[in-house]
């Protein structure tokens, strides 16, 4: 059975983090510190993962992201 993970990376050298989600987390990682050449995080490279969470539903894992996104999420998180 597929897992969906929400992930916070963070980029030490910038001091900016960033919210994402995918079902493979390992290459989603790989993708954002080695492989993009274009988007928001690949002028922050290196990235650290920070936070995880595993969901069994994307719909869950898609709620998460988007709350995690929001002013009362982040807040939480710096928290």
């Amino acid at each position: 059975m597929e897992e969906f993970v929400v992930y916070i990376l963070y980029s030490e050298k910038f001091n900016k983090s960033y919210t994402g989600y995918t079902s493979n987390l390992i290459e989603r990682f790989k993708s954002h510190n080695f492989l993009e050449t274009k988007g928001y995080t690949l002028k922050f490279r290196p990235w650290t993962v920070i936070h995880v969470e595993f969901f069994k539903f994307k719909a869950e894992a898609l709620k998460k992201e988007k709350y995690l996104k929001t002013g009362a999420g982040r807040n939480l998180l710096n928290n």
